[in-house]
């Protein structure tokens, strides 16, 4: 396991899933890490079990990060939500709020990291992306776009990053075992006319060859790997951890 003592590490939407196990991950190599997510009770509970540092922050709150200075040295944007619902029944706003969510903030974090990072000539950011960064999937609009969006921005991160020593990568899991998933099959069940118990078969693992769910410490063990110092060329690209699917 690489050594990470000296480090510091910023995780969003850490209070669970697949944020929580990278915490998890880099705080048992050693990192210093700050656990951020708009569940303070989550991301305190959290914290107090890895030895981090919580930061209950609203994302959403575009201003208030805008102004933001971070000093950290690895910098994992997790957080995001879901909705399925077709084009024409999709919420407007709840598009916008996915985008900021998604998309803008994480470009925000990146912004207020840099600095940091330049000065220190050391930095890694890993952007959690999706299988839906690569490819597409019907009644999924806004989280689609705000995937294929991030890996713009994790692309030109890496090109801007490279040579002041910050590599900037994503990671594509396929599902994964999160409350995010779970949600996601009654309104999959409603969407697609078909009963829920059929929805993780038919729908949600049809494409995939190894059929079961991504476990978040297998997603988060990609991520340790990722800010190493053994990694150090690896930038600009997308990790894709889908059991098969994009294979096809």
């Amino acid at each position: 396991m690489t050594d990470l003592t000296g480090r510091s590490a910023l995780v969003t939407g850490a209070a669970g899933g697949i944020g929580a196990a990278c915490a998890r991950e880099l705080a048992a190599r050693g990192a210093q890490v700050i656990v951020a997510d708009i569940d303070e009770i989550g991301a305190k509970t959290v914290a107090t079990e890895i030895g981090g540092t919580a930061w209950t922050v609203d994302l959403l709150d575009v201003d208030a990060l805008a102004e933001l200075t971070l000093s950290v040295d690895i910098l994992v944007n997790n957080a995001g939500v879901q909705t399925v619902s077709p084009i024409q029944e999709f919420d407007p706003e709840q598009f916008r709020r996915m985008q900021t969510l998604m998309v803008e903030a994480p470009f925000l974090l990146i912004r207020a990291a840099l600095p940091h990072m330049y000065a220190e000539g050391f930095g890694r950011i890993v952007n959690i992306s999706s299988v839906h960064g690569l490819r597409a999937s019907p009644y999924k609009v806004a989280y689609v776009t705000a995937k294929h969006a991030m890996e713009g921005l994790s692309k030109v991160t890496a090109l801007e990053g490279g040579p002041h020593g910050v590599t900037s990568n994503c990671v594509n899991p396929g599902y994964v075992r999160t409350p995010l998933v779970d949600r996601q099959i009654a309104d999959q069940a409603a969407a697609h006319g078909i009963p829920e118990q059929e929805v993780l078969e038919r729908v949600l693992l049809t494409d995939s060859v190894i059929k079961r769910l991504i476990e978040p410490s297998e997603v988060a063990a990609l991520v340790g790997w990722l800010v190493a110092d053994q990694a150090s060329m690896v930038t600009g690209t997308s990790y894709v951890m889908d059991g098969g699917w994009s294979a096809r």
